[in-house]
């Protein structure tokens, strides 16, 4: 058995897949931006893109035209997590919708839909939203536009439209797939996406949109940094609107995707660490008392999990491991079996035991393997690809688990976490039996990249 936290999306048979995403860091002031020459349709258009979150509880915004306080547009997660839908021309609000729904779960994909018609009769049609194929009609704040208003994001043609910034500060953090605008034309969640008839997911589907003279389509499936085809924000719509890069690399292209989820850690099950990359990099609280610990979001009780952790520098305390998904995310003296600097250590409950040397210590830019094989209930530790300890570390573990790393209080430790979509650069390439995943070694013979493909074939 296998679970995702919240499971507002997970895997779906489908025919159509979504091959990648880009990964947004906050921290990087990474965004997108594209300045359209021509006015056109300045009272229809449709935005469709999938997104899973990286940091939450903040002030986040998805996609902005913004000159000042009196003039701006945009679409964001708000500090509360709700999805807020905004505008302001002349310093007077224009809309403001705020959903009732929280939108809080990191270890999902939504399908966002976002569609304007102020031209309808009732004001509700003038602005829809809808959320894996769900019309959202209950909002806490709900100041509909006028009809027959002009919407600024189509109007101001000399403001650049940003995905991912805002007033050169709130950067996105998380990752985006299959990104469209529609200028002309308000489209229908129907339109992207469909349910499947097996489980009951919204899954996406490939539009069959006419997409307007403004209109652009980003499939991230190219890893240049110029404003070309060949660019992170090429637009394969044929309209060849394509969007400049700022502050992202190659390695932001992601295989993480609404048809392919991969693990990543959780920023609600986790103990006073700070994550980043989205959600793949981890620092451990500096200065504090006890053990903080780190969690993943997708957990196994049986299958052959693989996944890789970079050390960092400064990383003198950070112990990679796993840990039992039934532990609740705030306990100091944490509940897992793990490498640290050599030894194999292990939490059971408030229990600490360092069961002494396995191997060797590891040092900045060393990469950690670990492999669990939850059909027989072992762990086994790899430097740089190095079996540690002649085998398995542990045996007997018998729990759900998922990959987790606890660090010592009191010192700042920096690693980076490979579930098979890396955060950080891979000079060899290896995929698992199956064509999944990325990873600086081969993963051990039968085990596999934690994703949703793999754990439905073998989780």
């Amino acid at each position: 058995m296998a679970f995702l936290v919240g499971g507002a999306n997970s895997s779906a048979v489908t025919a159509y897949d979504i091959d990648n995403s880009l990964r947004l860091n906050d921290d990087d002031s990474a965004y997108l931006s594209w300045t359209p020459s021509t006015a056109t349709n300045d009272d229809k258009l449709t935005f469709s893109f999938w997104v899973k979150r990286g940091a939450i509880s903040g002030s986040y915004k998805i996609l902005t035209r913004y000159t000042s306080s009196d003039d701006r547009f945009y679409i964001a997660f708000w500090s509360t997590d709700k999805i807020y839908i905004y505008q302001k021309v002349g310093g007077v609000e224009s809309f403001n919708l705020q959903t009732n729904r929280l939108f809080r779960d990191p270890s999902a994909w939504y399908h966002i839909v976002i569609a304007f018609d102020t031209t309808q009769g009732t004001e509700a049609n003038r602005i829809k939203l809808y959320v894996n194929g769900t019309q959202e009609t209950s909002f806490s704040t709900s100041n509909y536009p006028t009809q027959n208003l002009d919407l600024y994001y189509q109007t101001a043609t000399s403001v650049l439209v940003k995905i991912g910034q805002y007033d050169s500060s709130q950067y996105y953090d998380g990752h985006f797939a299959d990104f469209y605008f529609i200028d002309g034309t308000q489209y229908a969640a129907s339109d992207f996406g469909e349910t499947d008839e097996d489980s009951g997911i919204w899954k996406p589907k490939k539009a069959s949109v006419t997409y307007g003279t403004n209109g652009f389509f980003m499939e991230f499936k190219q890893t240049g940094t110029n404003q070309d085809s060949s660019g992170m924000g090429a637009d394969t719509s044929g309209e060849d609107n394509h969007l400049a890069v700022t502050n992202l690399a190659a390695i932001d292209q992601c295989t993480d995707t609404p048809t392919n989820n991969f693990c990543t850690l959780n920023p609600l099950n986790q103990d006073t660490e700070s994550l980043s990359e989205g959600n793949l990099k981890i620092q451990s609280r500096a200065g504090g008392s006890g053990n903080g610990i780190g969690r993943g979001t997708i957990g196994f009780s049986s299958g052959k999990w693989y996944a890789e952790y970079l050390y960092l520098s400064g990383d003198v305390g950070a112990m990679p491991g796993i840990s039992p998904t039934s532990v609740s995310a705030a306990v100091s003296t944490g509940h897992f079996y793990a490498f640290h600097n050599g030894n194999k250590i292990r939490y059971v409950g408030a229990t600490y035991t360092d069961d002494g040397a396995f191997g060797d210590t590891l040092a900045a830019d060393d990469i950690l393997g670990i492999a669990m094989d939850a059909d027989n209930n072992t762990i086994a530790f790899y430097k740089n690809n190095v079996l540690q300890g002649g085998g398995n570390a542990y045996t007997g573990l018998t729990d759900e688990y998922t990959f987790s790393q606890s660090t010592a209080g009191g010192t700042e430790n920096y690693g980076v976490w490979n579930f098979g979509n890396p955060a950080f650069s891979i000079s060899s390439g290896n995929a698992d039996a199956n064509g999944y995943g990325n990873f600086e070694y081969e993963p051990p013979n039968g085990f596999y990249a934690l994703c949703t493909k793999n754990l439905a074939e073998y989780g």
